[in-house]
């Protein structure tokens, strides 16, 4: 399949998980890939991975890394395709035990992050361009200790809404997937000082199905996304969830 055949593609958080595996999947079909990640070691990894793919190291809560992106994409000259707007950060903390440090970290990578990660794109994207959010079934939920993380989510999903609205005069779809409990190198993260594998077994027992998703079920609903093949989907959410939201 060649469905991005001469396309450019941005996706922020490129180097591993989710990101990484969407980054193939849209080189595969023919995009270029442009990936941002914060570790220049892991980001080189990315690239011979990927194929097609330039890498641009960089935090996208810092304005300036984003800038220098998206002048690596103006200088190719071929405009934007799609935006997967993936990099973010998760961490616990029950009310009694938020700081401020701890909410302005997580606020400002996955919202204001991401909040300016599509409006430094908007001169770049082409008519019928395609930008994915990544949100998450946690956002729906109220899981202990989660709740800046949800909220932060959950600001995404009504991001989405608004953006879809004002962007339609260009053609321009926006969506966000919201993926349920997926095996990616984030759960050992999570785990801290405490078992990965019991983290895993616990996380995996909630899904109906009876198993975590993996990084390429997720990016064939991203590539779904910023195909023609879903020209009708504008301003919702699709949930890759394995279930675990739905009953």
């Amino acid at each position: 399949m060649s469905r991005f055949e001469g396309k450019t593609a941005v996706v922020t958080g490129g180097s591993s998980g989710i990101g990484l595996a969407v980054a193939e999947r849209l080189a595969a079909e023919g995009a270029h890939v442009f990936v941002t990640g914060r570790r220049q070691k892991e980001l080189d990894a990315a690239v011979e991975t990927i194929g097609s793919a330039t890498a641009v190291p960089g935090d996208i809560s810092d304005p300036a890394d984003l800038d220098r992106l998206y002048d690596a994409v103006r200088e190719r000259g071929r405009g934007l395709d799609t935006v997967f707007a993936n990099a973010g950060t998760a961490g616990f903390a029950t009310l009694e035990e938020t700081t401020e440090e701890h909410f302005r970290r997580i606020f400002d990578v996955n919202v204001r992050g991401t909040l300016f990660t599509v409006q430094k794109a908007l001169p770049l994207l082409n008519e019928g361009a395609s930008v994915i959010v990544n949100s998450s079934v946690r956002a729906d939920d109220g899981v202990e200790a989660f709740g800046t993380y949800a909220a932060s989510k959950a600001a995404l999903r009504s991001y989405t809404r608004t953006w879809a609205n004002e962007l339609k005069r260009r053609s321009i779809r926006v969506n966000a997937i919201s993926p349920g409990t997926i095996d990616t190198p984030a759960i050992g993260a999570l785990a801290g000082d405490g078992d990965p594998e019991a983290i895993r077994e616990g996380f995996a027992a909630q899904v109906p199905i009876g198993r975590m998703g993996t990084p390429g079920e997720v990016a064939d609903v991203v590539a779904f996304l910023a195909s023609d093949q879903s020209s009708f989907v504008v301003g919702t959410t699709l949930y890759v969830d394995g279930g675990e939201k739905q009953f």
